[in-house]
């Protein structure tokens, strides 16, 4: 049956801007990014299948465009509609950590890692660059590793430091495995960039580990030496 035909208040659009976006089932959500059904299905019935293919919200949000477009009806441009909503989200995360003090609000911090590194297939390892205030100059991507590891070099992070002319800089990677638990290594590597960052004084404030469903603070792990 057509959306059309549906009562008003049950209609995924008019919900929303009756009772607002949080009213709405993921199913809706989707319905509503959607536009349209295709022949014989509702866009709520579209975004079920897309739901069952791709497993929840995130699944949808971060499938590749062949896994998506498995769904009948779905192409290319609504591919790039999600995509596009999904780094409006983390480009909206992004705004606060500039304007407030990005060491003082590791909540945020947190979240905004997590959007931007929790569903990477591959190492990476990226600096958080900060000013005198604290708040975020730029995330900056230095290295991308294997399934498991990888290569850190503290001579490249200066360079970077200084290009952005970073008063502060707090390291991040995320681990694949999902398990966010930082390694003896990951220990050793943040021992050996504070003391190479000390060289242009330039204090190294924290180091996140991103997991599936934890991000761990070596600040307030007591990690940092």
């Amino acid at each position: 049956m057509s959306i059309k035909v549906w009562p008003k208040n049950e209609r995924p659009r008019e919900k929303l801007l009756l009772n607002g976006a949080e009213s709405l089932s993921d199913a809706e959500l989707i319905a509503v990014l959607l536009g349209k059904g295709v022949k014989g299905k509702s866009a709520v019935s579209v975004a079920h299948d897309l739901l069952n293919e791709l497993g929840c919200l995130r699944g949808v949000v971060t499938a590749t465009k062949e896994r998506f477009a498995k769904i009948t009806g779905i192409g290319p441009c609504k591919y790039a509609q999600f995509q596009a909503g999904f780094e409006i989200f983390k480009r909206n995360l992004e705004i606060k950590l500039t304007r407030q003090d990005v060491f003082n609000n590791v909540d945020d911090t947190k979240r905004y890692l997590q959007a931007k590194l929790r569903d990477c297939e591959r190492e990476k390892f990226a600096l958080l660059m900060l000013d005198s205030q604290h708040q975020l100059i730029a995330f900056r991507t230095m290295f991308n590793g294997t399934i498991n590891s990888a290569a850190v070099y503290p001579r490249e992070l200066i360079k970077q430091v200084m290009i952005d002319n970073a008063a502060a800089i707090i390291l991040v990677h995320n681990h694949p495995s999902g398990v966010a638990e930082p390694s003896h290594a990951d220990i050793r590597l943040t021992a050996e960039i504070k003391s190479a960052m000390a060289s242009i004084d330039v204090p190294v404030l924290d180091h996140f580990v991103v997991g599936d469903k934890e991000t761990v603070s070596f600040a307030q792990r007591g990690l940092l030496r």
